[in-house]
């Protein structure tokens, strides 16, 4: 399923409004839907932050991004009614992947600082709850068109009446392979990073201090931490398997879990309350560092590798298979998945940056040198080599090349549609008060003002 309303499905909107200073800003209140606020700091630093993006307005930008925000507003109070949950790993990889994002757009961790005037845990928390948001805005967007059906006639008859200057243009797609290696973590830094957990531990049991101010100071899970490793009411569901084991089965608030490794790294839990099959937690997250040389060491393997499969050794197919490890890909043969598309064939920016740098350039069936990159899922550094499986260059769509395509522009017609539709009903449903400087605006959705 793709829905692409650009900034709602984006989930940061409002990244910038608590990124950036605002030592310099008069506030006061421009806009309110229902009985949220839109503030004129929220609009500004919106503004500037898409400048940062490159993003190009159609109009004049003081009107387009309040009525953003409040259509993102009426998202968030329907997911609340309609009790649409995110997950907190959900939320940690989106966060993991901007956070990351950002330092390598900018160069580092302190230029990025440097850059929103705040520092690295101030800037993950505001990228927490952005996060957060977004995710809810997509999941209610979800339940409002994951009834919509297109049929083969629908997409051959769109395709029948469209005029010949009107063919969708198809950009280039790519089929793209993967084999992944973990960088070997030293024993030391592992046995290190449970040493301090239990020193934690011990400190909560004799009653030297609180868990949550341990996990204040200490734990690098950057969204709970300032929150004291407190997260939401959740399901065994949308916890990882082996954090949720141990989290569902304590039993007495006062006591401290054993150590559990995760994919996200290793953690100490607290209960704090059950509800039927839900569970509301704390925790602390410590993550082993990886040391440069294990880096280079892991890139050095998968160059080896990737000269074996060259000379013939073995295929890629078999490397993913029996090397990779990559849980996602290596039992389908390192093909990546595109999961806008349940399909593998990603256009370039569906890609991973750091996948579509080294893909640009290369030759179907060509095996790349050894990269790192970071996956969004994880937030874990990992050592790649690519294969570039096919390549189809853009072209104007044809019935019989393109149908999936096609069939997607028309779901995403009809999605489109009956959001379009939901937004206007919800508008006359919705209270909405507008300062009368942005009442000259041209609105894509005129029923904000109510005569």
């Amino acid at each position: 399923m793709n829905v692409k309303l650009t900034i709602l499905a984006a989930g940061f909107l409002t990244l910038a409004t608590a990124l950036y200073g605002q030592d310099n800003v008069i506030d006061e209140v421009v806009w309110v839907v229902g009985d949220e606020a839109i503030l004129k700091s929220e609009v500004e630093e919106a503004r500037l932050n898409a400048l940062y993006e490159g993003r190009k307005f159609d109009r004049d930008p003081y009107c387009v991004i309040p009525e953003e925000i409040a259509v993102q507003k009426l998202y968030l109070h329907q997911a609340a009614l309609d009790s649409i949950e995110v997950s907190d790993s959900e939320v940690l990889q989106r966060v993991e992947y901007m956070t990351n994002m950002y330092i390598t757009n900018m160069g580092s961790k302190e230029k990025m600082e440097e850059y929103f005037n705040k520092t690295s845990s101030e800037i993950r928390e505001t990228l927490r709850e952005n996060a957060r948001e977004g995710l809810l805005v997509q999941g209610m967007q979800r339940k409002l068109v994951g009834d919509i059906k297109v049929t083969p006639a629908e997409v051959r008859r769109y395709f029948k009446d469209l005029p010949q200057d009107s063919i969708p243009y198809i950009p280039t797609q790519v089929e793209v392979q993967i084999i992944t290696l973990q960088p070997k973590i030293p024993q030391e830094e592992i046995e290190d990073v449970k040493r301090r957990l239990r020193d934690y531990t011990e400190r909560v049991n004799k009653g030297e201090t609180s868990f949550s101010t341990l996990a204040r100071m200490y734990s690098e899970d950057m969204g709970t931490a300032i929150n004291g490793g407190e997260m939401p009411f959740t399901g065994r569901g949308y916890l990882d398997p082996a954090f949720a084991n141990v989290a569902f089965n304590l039993q007495d608030p006062n006591k401290v879990s054993k150590i559990v490794e995760s994919e996200f790294g290793f953690h100490i839990i607290q209960l704090m309350e059950k509800r039927g099959d839900r569970i509301k937690v704390r925790h602390i997250l410590l993550k082993p560092h990886v040391p440069e040389e294990a880096l280079t060491a892991g890139m050095a393997r998968l160059d080896s590798i990737a000269d074996d499969i060259r000379n013939g050794k073995f295929t890629f197919e078999d490397g993913a298979a029996y090397i990779s490890q990559d849980k996602d890909t290596r039992n389908n043969h390192g093909l990546m998945p595109n999961p806008n598309t349940n399909t593998s064939k990603f256009e370039m920016q569906e890609l991973p940056p750091e996948i579509a740098k080294v893909v640009d350039n290369m030759k179907v069936g060509e095996i790349s040198d050894a990269f790192t990159m970071i996956p969004e899922r994880t937030g874990k550094e990992v050592c790649v080599i690519v294969k570039l499986k096919s390549r189809i260059n853009g072209h104007k769509a044809t019935i019989t090349d393109d149908y999936q395509n096609l069939k997607e522009i028309v779901m995403e017609k009809r999605q489109e549609e009956l959001l379009d539709k939901w937004i206007r009903e919800k508008q006359k449903s919705t209270y909405v008060r507008i300062n009368d400087n942005w009442k000259n605006c041209t609105f894509k959705y005129p029923g904000w003002i109510k005569e």
